[in-house]
């Protein structure tokens, strides 16, 4: 039994798709999409990762279940091979932004639209994105080198006590914050909520319409902006305070039993 109207589902990966535990989709979530597409549905991706460091979502890719995605919060939206919408940061603020960096020793992370360079990394750099995360080794460079291109996202390690003092002075960034370590930065409006009305709209698909699922800080702008938002059960009490219901843990079927719930399944 399902609701033979067509509704848009977007999906964030880390802790949402994809378990923080087995780095996997869980099989049931696999099938649960697979069904939700066969009634009708649109999949699309809304994550803070840049498109090139999306390597964790081949069996749905393989299957030709994603009909779009929203990358680096907000900041670079996509259907097919169609560019919806791209946003780069202020230069004068990344080149601010490289300079704290840089002095400070914080180590930083800069996407252009076709790639990402990792200055000044140290072992949490390591052991989140390269052994916890696996992405690929990220070419090492200097800061000045980092910044030449239009840059759309920054993500900067420092704890949440030094991004307060960092937001006063890049008043026109966005702060995303989806992991204790480190911070995303994007050009100032652009968040996961923004990238759903863009698709949306593309679509010609009513907000009414739209379903959102996440776990993380970077989640709840979405959540809220979703006509029905969707909490994991593995995310903080803040998350699930923005979410309209609260299902299971990503490794608990979550994604399965709230489709089932919706009856999108």
């Amino acid at each position: 039994m399902h609701d033979s109207k067509v509704k848009a589902l977007f999906f964030d990966i880390d802790g949402t798709l994809v378990s923080f535990n087995t780095h996997r989709v869980p099989s049931t979530t696999v099938e649960a999409l697979k069904k939700a597409k066969a009634n009708g549905h649109k999949i699309f991706i809304s994550t803070g990762r840049p498109y090139m460091i999306i390597n964790n979502l081949k069996e749905l890719q393989d299957a030709d279940l994603i009909d779009g995605y929203i990358t680096m919060n907000g900041s670079y939206c996509f259907v097919g091979k169609k560019v919806l919408y791209e946003s780069e940061i202020p230069s004068d603020e990344v080149a601010k932004m490289a300079e704290i960096a840089e002095k400070g020793g914080y180590p930083s992370i800069f996407v252009s639209e076709h790639e990402i360079k990792v200055c000044n990394p140290d072992k949490e750099v390591r052991s989140i994105f390269y052994e916890f995360l696996h992405v690929d080794k990220l070419p090492e460079t200097s800061f000045a080198e980092a910044v030449k291109k239009p840059i759309y996202q920054m993500t900067i390690f420092f704890g949440e006590d030094i991004e307060k003092e960092i937001a006063r002075e890049l008043p026109r960034c966005e702060f995303n914050r989806w992991y204790p370590t480190f911070v995303d930065l994007t050009a100032k409006g652009n968040t996961k909520a923004k990238g759903i009305k863009i698709i949306a709209d593309y679509c010609g698909i009513n907000m009414a319409d739209t379903v959102a699922f996440g776990d993380g800080g970077n989640d709840i702008p979405m959540l809220k902006e979703a006509a029905v938002g969707v909490a994991m059960g593995n995310a903080s009490d803040e998350v699930k305070k923005a979410a309209d219901y609260v299902t299971d843990n990503v490794d608990d079927d979550g994604i399965r039993n709230a489709l089932e719930h919706l009856k999108l399944i």
